[in-house]
């Protein structure tokens, strides 16, 4: 199952919904509603809420029952699992930093779109082998950055990425200016401070922001 599967927008893949994909980390269920509609309002629907907390599948429950105009997934998907768990939260697509066989076939059997990482040509190629033409490429900076993913370009032209890790909102044109590059993910909309403080429409402005960034 490709990404441009997703029930949520039918016959349009999660990577081309927005620009970018907020990475969210949560502490607080409570807050994931207002912190989803101020991305949405924004003009970022997709919104990845990473299993790095224990309140994770919570947020992604309440994220999917109460903002229905945004197409949450769950990320840091590190084992079948949580994938397991995160569909039955509700999450509408699945991301992994990497990818392990059985990983991959949990992901695949999970009846959602899936976005699996990869950090180099032969992780890319063993996943091309599969049929999966839309990769995140992690950590996106610490692996070489916009030279590498532009190196790809020649001999996988028909894999697109989703760039993540240590991209923020200064780097992230110059991945979007890739052809290769559908989208990117980035923490930098949900500064910690806003989140702290409740500052919802501080978040909006960076999202919508954000949705600006286009190629050209």
């Amino acid at each position: 199952m490709t990404l441009s599967d997703t029930s949520a927008r039918p016959g349009r893949s999660v990577v081309d919904l927005a620009p970018v994909i907020p990475v969210v980390v949560l502490d607080d269920p409570a807050i994931a509603v207002a912190l989803a509609r101020a991305l949405v309002a924004g003009g970022l629907p997709a919104i990845e809420v990473t299993l790095r907390t224990p309140t994770a599948l919570a947020a992604i429950e309440r994220i999917a029952a109460e903002v229905p105009d945004a197409v949450v997934g769950a990320g840091t998907v590190l084992s079948p699992a949580q994938a397991d768990a995160a569909v039955r939260a509700g999450a509408a697509f699945l991301v992994s930093p990497g990818t392990t066989p059985r990983l991959l076939d949990a992901m695949a059997d999970s009846g959602v779109p899936y976005l699996p990482g990869a950090a180099t040509a032969s992780e890319v190629m063993a996943l091309a082998e599969r049929g999966i033409a839309e990769v995140k490429f992690f950590p996106a900076q610490a692996a070489g950055g916009v030279p590498y993913v532009k190196s790809l370009s020649g001999p996988l032209p028909d894999v697109r990425f989703c760039p993540t890790g240590g991209i923020d909102a200064a780097t992230a044109p110059s991945y979007l200016a890739l052809p290769n590059v559908a989208c990117v993910g980035g923490s930098w909309l949900t500064p910690a401070d806003a989140i702290a403080a409740g500052a919802w429409d501080r978040v909006e402005a960076l999202a919508r922001e954000a949705s600006g960034l286009r190629a050209g």
